[in-house]
């Protein structure tokens, strides 16, 4: 199962169980603060997944690596190009 299809499982999940509660649809006779507290519930899903998300890239951008041999390799293949350029009269 791809990960895709895992998440759509979870929301078409907790989807059914808050339209269940929210819309009583097998008549469980929940009270009414039940109703009341899982109306709002999928905007709270959303702010706290939003919340999770920036918190997560904030993170990785914090904490991301340079990448010192990778910067000197494209920093020579640079100026092989350049040399390049200038043998073929591109380049000042």
């Amino acid at each position: 199962m791809t990960k895709l299809l895992e998440w759509l499982f979870g929301v078409l999940a907790v989807g059914v169980a808050w339209a269940l509660v929210t819309f009583d649809l097998l008549d469980l006779r929940l009270p009414q603060t039940y109703r009341e507290v899982a109306w709002p519930m999928p905007l709270y899903l959303l702010v706290t997944f939003g919340c999770y998300s920036l918190a997560t890239i904030g993170y990785r951008v914090a904490t991301f690596n340079d990448c010192e041999g990778a910067a000197r390799e494209l920093q020579e293949q640079i100026r092989e190009a350049k040399a390049d350029l200038r043998r073929k009269g591109l380049a000042m």
